[in-house]
């Protein structure tokens, strides 16, 4: 079987080059998000108290903005991933891997609309942070909402990966479940500010094996994989 026969003309790679793609993004934002929000927006911001935020940030002004250009590189990486993961899923259903595509770069749209709002919070700092601080609020808000739609993006994902026949279906079952985790913790955070289950720190696992797979089966012969489905 001639496995570029499988992918759209127009991208000119294999699937073993998109499994290679989408691995190596995957795996570059899983370092450079947890810098960037954890290290970070996390231990710079705190929501209760707009003035400690505001000197937090006039103290560490170089690691904000490094923070911004940070989350804007994984926004970027998840466009990249998007096409590299369609390409990957165009032999099990054409219609369902766009779907998929579409919902992640919707999703990284958006997520760059609420980056935008860590910029704006820099220009208009002040030492008592109160304006500063709507603007955090709303990244934060637009972002949470965003990851609902990231959640669905992983439904299509893992029911291809499941339907696929080449991809393994206990991986496809992984990424159903780390959708819900996405899904759930968005809609409780959108109805309820004191919602804290954050049931995605619970359902990420498949997230994260996927990278090892899509690099191990890109490496070492994704196309044969697909072969042996035929």
């Amino acid at each position: 079987m001639n496995t570029n026969e499988t992918v759209p003309r127009f991208t000119n790679i294999s699937l073993r080059t998109a499994a290679v793609i989408a691995g190596l993004g995957l795996l570059l934002m899983t370092i450079l998000a947890p810098i960037a929000y954890l290290n970070t927006f996390q231990s710079l911001v705190k929501f209760d108290d707009a003035a400690l935020t505001a000197q937090n940030i006039l103290n560490s002004i170089g690691a904000f903005r490094t923070c911004i250009i940070l989350l804007f590189i994984v926004a970027i990486l998840d466009i990249v991933v998007a096409w590299a993961l369609y390409i990957l899923l165009v032999p099990t259903n054409k219609n369902l891997s766009a779907l998929a595509a579409w919902l992640r770069v919707i999703y990284a749209g958006i997520f760059i609309f609420a980056i935008s709002k860590l910029y704006v919070a820099l220009q208009v700092i002040t030492a008592d942070g109160t304006q500063t601080m709507s603007f955090l609020n709303a990244f934060q808000s637009i972002w949470d909402m965003a990851l609902i739609l990231f959640g669905f993006h992983l439904l299509v994902l893992g029911y291809l990966a499941f339907k696929s026949g080449y991809i393994p279906k206990w991986l496809g079952v992984l990424l159903v479940l780390a959708c819900v985790g996405y899904i759930v913790d968005g809609f409780g955070k959108s109805i309820s500010p004191n919602y804290s289950l954050n049931i995605g720190q619970f359902t990420f696992v498949g997230e994260v094996l996927l990278i090892f797979w899509l690099l191990w089966k890109g490496f070492k012969g994704f196309d044969q994989a697909l072969e042996e489905r035929k």
